[in-house]
């Protein structure tokens, strides 16, 4: 018995990792890896644990939600609670395609896959339902760069720090991964940047990646910015700007701005 423990922990371990990794990169969280395993580990204990409590069917379900919940509360880097839940609903989505999709595998080929004890006996090596998991995450990359392709029109964006404002074109780019104490943070050129900060207001600076190796650029927080895409203009406030080290002549929105 303790053979099938493990090995059901192992496997729990593997499809929590994999689901949880296809919900961060479908909702570009930036959760390292460590805190991803952290959530699959503690979703593989709480799989193996729970059978065991002898739950009936609507408790095992509402302990199963309630412990998915936690498992990404754990999992995710969060700024707000709008990015839990979409991180929560992203997770809770794949687990339940992945899980249609076994259900129907087994159906269809007559495959035994049997529960109880806490444990779990399957004649499937761990290898196929990793397979399913693994082509989870592949869709959600895809749904990812789709989404992030279809949000990379030119705006205007004016951006507000004081009494000082300037008005930038400027993009959303998907490849702005930059985020500073978990919030999204846009470029803006440094000329532009001069206009609205007379250095007070520069207190901090965040790494970033380049070609050219990496970087640390000055990063302050403007009072908001009026973002206006064809005939619709939408607010954010209190948005983290970048200063960017190289020449440029637009603003590089970071995508978590784009309104849904």
């Amino acid at each position: 018995m303790q053979v099938y423990i493990e090995l059901a922990v192992l496997e729990n371990f593997c499809m929590d990792f994999t689901l949880l990794y296809a919900a961060k990169v479908a909702v570009k969280n930036p959760a390292s890896y460590f805190r991803v395993g952290f959530g699959a580990a503690l979703g593989a204990c709480v799989a193996v644990v729970v059978p065991l409590l002898g739950l009936n069917a609507v408790l095992s379900v509402a302990v199963k939600v309630l412990s998915g919940l936690t498992i990404c509360l754990c999992a995710g880097k969060f700024a707000s609670f709008k990015s839990y839940a979409k991180f929560a609903g992203a997770f809770l989505c794949f687990t339940a395609v992945l899980g249609g999709a076994l259900i129907g595998l087994f159906s269809l080929t007559g495959l035994k896959y049997e529960s109880g004890g806490g444990y779990l006996i399957s004649s499937v090596p761990i290898g196929i339902p990793l397979f399913g998991a693994l082509v989870v995450i592949l869709g959600a990359r895809a749904l990812a760069q789709r989404l992030s392709k279809s949000g990379k029109n030119a705006v205007i964006c004016r951006i507000y720090a004081g009494q000082s404002s300037v008005e930038l074109s400027g993009f959303f780019d998907s490849g702005n991964k930059v985020y500073f104490k978990g919030e999204p943070v846009s470029i803006i050129p440094k000329a532009a940047a001069e206009k609205l900060s007379d250095g007070k207001r520069i207190k901090d600076g965040v790494k970033i990646h380049t070609v050219a190796g990496d970087k640390t650029i000055s990063v302050f927080t403007a009072d908001r910015v009026e973002i206006t895409a064809g005939e619709k203009t939408f607010v954010v406030k209190a948005v983290k700007i970048g200063v960017s080290p190289n020449k440029i002549y637009r603003a590089v929105l970071h995508p978590d701005l784009a309104a849904d």
